[in-house]
């Protein structure tokens, strides 16, 4: 049998406690809300924020070496895609939406259920999601994101967002503070080249 000593016992236990009194004092505590470690960029340095993700869950992505299927936890934070093995561990990978040109269905290409593409222009991510409302859910979550980085993207003030720079060089939005995130904002018009029903 394992043998404790009373004091590592004691340690446990008040270790234990204050887990449960950290957790109990806000129930309402989302995974966005606790402490997510940043991103932090291999080539430049520079650390991202990951908390208080717009959207968050596991999808399966294909490797972009071996080509196989890797279960992954995504977060999605502004024009960023996130990627870790767990929800509490520090992303490993970042996806930048704001060069990203589109995102779409993709069970044909990848031969895989619930299925979707991101591309850009060097490059094409498949994933997949556990069902196609969660399919649906991340398209949907990621095309508002990639249009709100677009140089098409009109905030409900009627005005075209400026001053940031997209991936392909062109001056593209900054968001205001007071924006809401409402689907109304995206027209089906012939101007928006989001749209071409």
């Amino acid at each position: 049998p394992l043998h404790i000593s009373p004091v590592d016992r004691e340690s446990a236990i008040l270790q234990d406690k204050s887990k449960v009194e950290y957790c109990n004092r806000s129930s309402s505590l989302t995974m966005s809300r606790l402490a997510r470690p940043p991103y932090i960029d291999t080539t430049t340095g520079i650390a991202y924020d990951t908390d208080k993700a717009e959207f968050e869950g596991y999808l399966t992505k294909q490797s972009m070496w071996l080509r196989d299927w890797r279960r992954r936890y995504f977060i999605l934070k502004g024009s960023r895609l996130f990627f870790a093995k767990t929800p509490y561990e520090a992303p490993h990978g970042m996806i930048d939406l704001s060069r990203c040109t589109t995102v779409k269905s993709a069970d044909l290409k990848a031969h895989k259920k619930h299925s979707f593409e991101i591309s850009t222009p060097d490059t094409t991510y498949l994933l997949y999601a556990d069902d196609e409302k969660a399919k649906d859910d991340w398209i949907g979550s990621v095309g508002r994101a990639i249009v709100r980085c677009s140089s098409t993207y009109v905030s409900k003030g009627g005005q075209t967002a400026q001053g940031a720079k997209g991936g392909n060089g062109s001056n593209l939005g900054t968001m205001t503070e007071d924006y809401d995130d409402d689907d109304s904002d995206y027209s089906n018009s012939s101007n928006n080249p989001y749209f071409n029903d």
